[in-house]
Formats: C-alpha cells, sequence, structure tokens
C-alpha cells in the first residue's frame, strides 16, 4: 500500500500518545493487530481505556484488559482509537462512549478506526462530511446512514480520519499511522519485525474474489450485526 504524503507532523521528541478504545463484544485481532505495530512508538502513553478498568471480553471470548478508565484517558492525544466487532451495535447507543470519543476526537491529531469501529466513530457523530471504510458488509449500506462518503479501500485517510476495512486491516492501518507519526523506514521495520508478509492460502478476502456460495456463508454469519448496526445508524 503506498504511502501519500502526510499532513501530519512526526513525533520525535516525545512518545507517541495512544488511547485505544475496549468494550464488550470487540473483535480481539481489530484492536491487537495495530497495538503491536504502534507500541513501540508510545512507550508507557499507550493507553487500553474502557468504562472502567479491568478485563474486557471481545466476540470470541477472549478478555483484553483495559488499564484505565474513559474519565483517566489523557485528555489530549496523537492517537484515538476504536475497533470493531459484534458488539457494535450495543456502542452506537452508549452515550458514555460516544461522549468520550466526541471529547477527545476535538483535540485528538489522529482519529482512527477498524473494520465497523468506524461505525461508532460515525454514531458519535465523527465522520459526518468524510471519506471512510469499514467491513464490507456494512460499509456501503450503514456508513452513508451516518453521513460519511464509504470508500472501498483498505485505509481510507481523509483530513486526520483514519479508518481501515475489516479485521485484518488493522495491520495496514498500524502500519500507515507509524510511517505518518514516525517515518516510513519505521514502518518498514516494523512491519519486517512482524514478518507481515501474507500469503493466504485462499483467495477468499473480498466477496469479488471468494465467490457467491461463500459469501452468502458470510453474509449469514454477519446478519445480526449488519441488522443491529443498520438499526442503530437509523435512530
Amino acid at each position: 500500500m503506498p504511502v501519500a504524503p502526510s499532513p501530519v507532523a512526526p513525533v520525535r521528541d516525545r512518545p507517541v500518545r495512544i488511547a485505544m478504545v475496549l468494550y464488550p463484544g470487540m473483535t480481539a485481532l481489530d484492536l491487537v493487530g495495530p497495538q503491536a505495530l504502534l507500541a513501540g512508538l508510545a512507550p508507557g502513553q499507550l493507553h487500553l481505556v474502557a468504562e472502567s478498568a479491568g478485563p474486557v471480553a471481545s466476540d470470541t471470548g477472549l478478555a483484553l484488559v483495559a488499564t484505565g478508565s474513559f474519565e483517566a484517558c489523557p485528555s489530549d492525544l496523537d492517537v484515538l482509537f476504536v475497533p470493531g466487532g459484534d458488539g457494535t451495535p450495543a456502542q452506537m447507543r452508549n452515550d458514555a462512549l460516544l461522549a468520550f470519543l466526541r471529547d477527545r476526537a476535538a483535540r485528538a491529531t489522529l482519529v482512527t478506526s477498524v473494520c465497523t469501529g468506524s461505525l461508532i466513530l460515525g454514531a458519535a457523530g465523527l465522520l459526518r462530511g468524510y471519506r471512510a471504510t469499514s467491513h464490507w458488509c456494512v460499509r456501503d449500506a450503514v456508513l452513508p446512514l451516518l453521513g460519511a462518503e464509504s470508500v472501498a479501500e483498505r485505509v481510507v485517510f481523509d483530513r486526520n480520519r483514519v479508518t481501515a476495512a475489516g479485521i485484518s486491516a488493522g495491520l495496514d492501518l498500524g502500519l500507515a499511522l507509524a510511517a505518518r507519526l514516525r517515518d516510513p523506514d519505521y514502518a518498514r521495520t516494523a512491519q519486517l519485525v512482524a514478518e507481515y508478509a501474507p500469503e493466504p492460502p485462499f483467495r477468499a478476502g473480498t466477496p469479488a474474489e471468494a465467490g457467491p456460495a461463500i459469501v452468502r456463508a458470510a453474509e449469514a454469519i454477519l446478519a445480526p450485526l449488519v441488522a443491529g448496526a443498520t438499526e442503530a445508524a437509523r435512530r
């Protein structure tokens, strides 16, 4: 993925200040992928935040630990990040989370998401008038309901909003952010350390590649998420 010139000034004289949101029913990989690639930029300043500190169960049952609450999260951030997951529809209605996002986004250098995390940003009113992406199952149908222009790309930058497509795209987001927050060679080094050179055994990562039968099977699995997110977006 080519890295375009960025209006964001590199952060070189201090750790990058990052807050990553946790909530029940998030997808762990949405968060863990970019967290692993960005942690080296943020020693002592990478905050995993939730309504209250402690374990938070993901949508597959794997628990991640929030190191602090929304209230304890620093006010001024370089990166504000929201993951997606099966819990997205509930979080699109979570007034405490939405208020937290609006407050921190007002001062954050970059407001970012992976997968259906963009719908939560949209529910907070933070994507109105912005180009954005999300998981393919909701991208074109739900993002426009939240005032965003849907874009079928892996990572989308529009001013200080940065959104990534479904789940595995969090790795691409992490590298793209690292390139802008430090420099492209830092991101290349992080990619090599992670040995991120994907060679999937199947070409089924997009609806176009997967074919109609596989798309139908995936849509059946994702139907409750799509229905819930659509209802929440139409509130």
